[in-house]
């Protein structure tokens, strides 16, 4: 039987998912060689526009320990897994000018092109802005909790990470969604804010981080702290179960217009995704910034993409060819490098990517309808000479 050793609790990545249902998550990579040439749309990129980006990144990065594993499956990936590996790359790139054609020459000297996927999976995800009041009353009755203290992520003596609370010397489970709603964390003192509704709040927890237009008209950003533990479970997945729609028409716009059609069978369904996730506030970044992602840099809107880290590594970049939703509702042929800097609990797979859209009304948008299949391919360090 498994036990539980007490350890401080730590939790660093980002709950960051994406609704729609899930497809099948194909686990295996194998990577193809490639050549830029071969990347449609390349030379029309601006690499040089990229480089405070992967400057950023390099001053993260360069800051571990050599031996720190940024992700990626074992014995899949050539170079770039470790933080040691990039100390050729982030090193040349200090060198790198801003004459034309020198961006897109350190790229192709720097890092080599790798095949992921012909037929990957893109979707988009948002930073939410919700009306928030710093007291309970009106139309404002739903907390937003910060971190719990009782909220303990530990190892049990199999060596797995678990996440729970003691209860009389016992671990135990966390509280779930259910619970939680039912008034388990009332008087604590972990309300951050009070939201207009438990959708705003179920909303704000599946993206991970928003911003908060509070009845002062200041604006607060808040961010992912922890979560219970609980498994992540798509209501999309839920309703499609039901009847209640069809898997190609689940999206952030249908899933809301569902919940507000049906207010008496909204908190259950919600409450089938026991996961729950808790806020601290972020004061530290520009609000003409992205919040931090899995890295701790801030999300560059069509730049920055959530990524499976038990797939690829961390920092790499990526070359995404895809077609985007546009306003007129047709769909426009896409092609960009973006940065994997942040991971989502729904972002499962080869070939998964989760764009970063920005936020405000039209990144909310584009990130409910953005469900397209493309060509992934990634970019991975050279070792060090």
């Amino acid at each position: 039987m498994k036990t539980i050793t007490r350890l401080s609790f730590g939790l660093s990545l980002a709950l960051l998912a994406s609704c729609a249902t899930p497809e099948r998550e194909e686990t295996r990579l194998e990577l193809t060689p490639v050549t830029y040439a071969m990347l449609d749309g390349w030379s029309a990129e601006t690499p040089e526009s990229l480089l405070p980006e992967l400057r950023t990144e390099c001053q993260r990065i360069t800051r571990l320990p050599p031996e720190t594993h940024l992700g990626g499956a074992q014995g899949t990936i050539p170079n770039g897994s470790l933080a040691g590996d990039w100390s050729g790359a982030c090193t040349a790139l200090q060198s790198v000018g801003s004459e034309p054609g020198e961006a897109r020459r350190y790229f192709e000297t720097w890092f080599a092109p790798y095949l992921v996927a012909n037929d990957g999976l893109i979707t988009g995800y948002y930073e939410p802005q919700i009306y928030a009041s710093a007291q309970k009353g009106g139309e404002f009755q739903t907390p937003l909790y910060g971190q719990p203290a009782d909220l303990v992520r530990t190892k049990d003596t199999a060596g797995d990470w678990v996440t729970g609370r003691w209860e009389n010397d016992k671990f135990v489970p966390y509280y779930s969604r259910a619970e939680i709603d039912r008034g388990a964390l009332e008087g604590r003192g972990l309300e951050i804010a009070w939201l207009r509704s438990p959708e705003d709040l179920f909303f704000l927890q599946i993206q991970g981080a928003g911003r908060l237009v509070m009845t002062d008209g200041s604006v607060r950003r808040v961010g992912f702290a922890a979560k219970n533990g609980e498994p992540y479970v798509p209501i999309g997945r839920v309703l499609v179960s039901q009847g209640e729609m069809a898997a190609q028409d689940v999206s952030l716009a249908t899933l809301r217009a569902w919940l507000a059609a049906h207010p008496d069978r909204a908190q259950s369904v919600m409450e089938q995704n026991p996961n729950y996730v808790f806020f601290r506030r972020i004061d530290t970044v520009p609000l003409d910034r992205g919040a931090p992602g899995s890295m701790g840099i801030p999300l560059t809107p069509g730049r920055s993409v959530a990524v499976d880290r038990n797939v690829l590594p961390l920092g790499v970049p990526l070359w995404i060819d895809t077609h985007l939703p546009q306003a007129d509702g047709a769909e426009g042929h896409w092609t960009h490098l973006v940065f994997a800097q942040d991971v989502g609990s729904d972002i499962k797979g080869v070939g998964r990517a989760d764009l970063f859209t920005g936020w405000g009304a039209e990144a909310e948008a584009l990130a409910g309808k953005l469900r397209s299949h493309g060509r992934m391919v990634v970019l991975l360090p050279h070792p060090p000479a």
